[in-house]
């Protein structure tokens, strides 16, 4: 199993595979450094800032049929296409198909065509048969088209978080505001939790969902994500965003997203990473943005753009006037 960087807070990291994996110790440390507990020792810490409870039905799956609600622009016009033209269009050709397929079947039937037509070619029935379908395809590719160049065009960000996935965990760094990072794994349930160590309950989320540290971004921004892996493929996926970027070792993908509902948003890893695949979920909450600054503070993070502390000014340098020059014992000579 791959062990956790060394600046990834892991505890419990070495555990068969049927095990859940160790809690993060909770507070988070900056690139390079060194986690000063004892990385065997499990947890008991809980988060520093409070989260907040997910809202039933939004952002979690719930059991009904179809998409998730959505709650970003992109996401809303991609499930408006989803769920109207295009629903349309695969419920009419299908009926089509389906009526077409029962009158051949009844009409040209062996007992009603004891005498088969040797008709082989129809120039009217294979110009629509050509064309019909052509049509169909630029009917889906038009509003295709203009959904990926808004998904690939984003905005200028506001903020710019990198994602990073690891076997099976995600860490998430913002460079934009101090370098911190968060490392994020999911909450036991808890008869599976040792004793003083943290679980999940119904205010963390749904069971395989909740974690331990959130993912944090402030409404109504336009957030950048840069999306990698330390290990090997995995995927970030956010139904409620209509987000879904495959995170890959050695090279960036960027995504984006613009939420202006405050709330909590489930995802999951959605490329298959290995045998614990089904355990790095990932939760993502939208604060206000006085509140957000305030979750930077509590992680030792600074607002994108905030003045830092001005260095001590120098002294002035003395006028050399005013400097007393020592008296000289020997003659001056001129110098080469």
């Amino acid at each position: 199993m791959a062990q956790a960087p060394a600046a990834a807070p892991q505890v419990n990291l070495t555990q068969s595979a049927g095990q859940p994996v160790g809690q993060s110790i909770g507070t988070d440390v900056a690139e390079g450094a060194t986690p000063a507990a004892d990385a065997s020792i499990a947890t008991t810490a809980t988060p520093a800032f409070p989260q907040a409870a997910p809202t039933p039905g939004i952002g979690a799956p719930d059991g009904r049929l179809g998409l998730q609600d959505q709650v970003t622009e992109l996401g809303q016009r991609a499930a408006g296409f989803h769920d109207g033209p295009l629903l349309l269009m695969c419920l009419i050709i299908s009926l089509f198909v389906l009526v077409l397929l029962g009158y051949t079947m009844f009409k040209f039937r062996r007992g009603a065509n004891p005498t088969p037509s040797h008709t082989s070619h129809n120039t009217l029935l294979e110009v629509v048969w050509t064309l019909v379908p052509v049509l169909v395809l630029v009917a889906i590719a038009i509003p295709s088209i203009r959904l990926l160049a808004a998904q690939y065009s984003p905005p200028p960000a506001d903020l710019t978080v990198k994602v990073v996935g690891n076997q099976w965990y995600w860490t998430y760094q913002y460079p934009d505001n101090g370098g911190f990072e968060i490392v994020s794994n999911m909450l036991k349930e808890q008869g599976d939790a040792k004793p003083g160590e943290r679980f999940r309950t119904d205010a963390d989320g749904p069971p395989l969902l909740a974690t331990d540290e959130r993912l944090v971004i402030p409404a109504g921004k336009v957030v950048k994500f840069l999306i990698t892996s330390n290990d090997v493929i995995h995927s970030f996926a956010v139904p409620a965003f209509w987000t879904k970027m495959d995170a890959n070792p050695g090279r960036i993908n960027q995504d984006w997203v613009k939420v202006d509902r405050p709330g909590v948003y489930f995802g999951q890893c959605s490329e298959l990473c290995g045998a614990r695949h089904g355990y790095m979920p990932i939760a993502v909450e939208v604060l206000p943005q006085a509140q957000f600054d305030a979750w930077l503070a509590s992680k030792g993070g600074t607002p994108k753009g905030a003045a830092t502390a001005p260095a001590a000014a120098a002294p002035a340098p003395a006028d050399p006037a005013a400097i007393e020059q020592p008296a000289l014992t020997q003659p001056v000579t001129a110098q080469n």
